[in-house]
């Protein structure tokens, strides 16, 4: 159950490297792809390109879903942090409002209450 593996002609076959008669040729057919050019970059054979990206598309697809995760804790956390910091923040100033509010409220009733006082009582 072993995948056929589509054929290299960059690979010498065994026909290139013996003769007819079992003697082993001196320098592999001309097709073979020279040493320097082994070590070309990539970009220097279209099939190599071809491989270099479907194979950059791949890691990059796979690395996505990493980046995706990482990315979503770490805002959530920095989110989490500026939200408690903002309704802190928030809740602070509502308190400091509501007492001031209370505290004119009261000054008003009791003024207005000492006022209804001092209008019931004759002067002495």
């Amino acid at each position: 159950m072993s995948q056929a593996r589509p054929f290299d002609p960059h690979i010498p076959v065994l026909t290139e490297l013996f003769s007819d008669k079992g003697e082993a040729l001196a320098e592999p057919a001309a097709e073979s792809v020279p040493a320097d050019q082994a070590s070309a970059p990539a970009g220097a054979d279209p099939e190599w390109a071809a491989l270099e990206r479907r194979l950059s598309d791949r890691i990059v697809q796979q690395l996505q879903g990493s980046v995706d995760i990482m990315l979503e804790h770490r805002l959530r956390e920095s989110m989490e942090q500026v939200l408690r910091q903002a309704v802190g923040d928030i809740t602070a100033e509502l308190r400091r409002g509501l007492q001031d509010s209370l505290d004119a409220i009261v000054a008003r009733a009791v003024a207005q209450e000492l006022g209804a006082l001092q209008q019931r009582q004759p002067p002495p």
